[in-house]
Parts: C-alpha cells; sequence; structure tokens
C-alpha cells in the first residue's frame, strides 16, 4: 500500500496508513521529477512524500 501527501497532510497520511495497515509505516521523499505528476490523496496539492510499508 502507497498513500502520496503533500507536507499539509502528511501526518494525517502517516495516521490512516497505521490505522488500515496495523503496520510501522515507512515515510520517503519523492523526487523532483515525479513530483510534477504525482497528487497528495487528501488535497489537488503536488505529492512531496510517499507512505509506504516495508
Amino acid at each position: 500500500m502507497k498513500k502520496y501527501s503533500c507536507e499539509t497532510h502528511i501526518d494525517h497520511a502517516l495516521d490512516m496508513f497505521v490505522a488500515e495497515t496495523e503496520d510501522f509505516p515507512i515515510m520517503e521523499k519523492i523526487l523532483d521529477a515525479e513530483k510534477l505528476s504525482t497528487k497528495c490523496a487528501y488535497c489537488e496539492e503536488h505529492a512531496t512524500y510517499i507512505v509506504s510499508s516495508k
């Protein structure tokens, strides 16, 4: 499972990931080239982070 998040919604994305998967999340910064096409799962801003599992 992967969740994409902007700076504003990163706390919510981490909380939701733990609630849904009951697993420890890994937060990675998205590369600049990927930022152009990737949107936040909670708003229309460009995503800054990927929250995923191992």
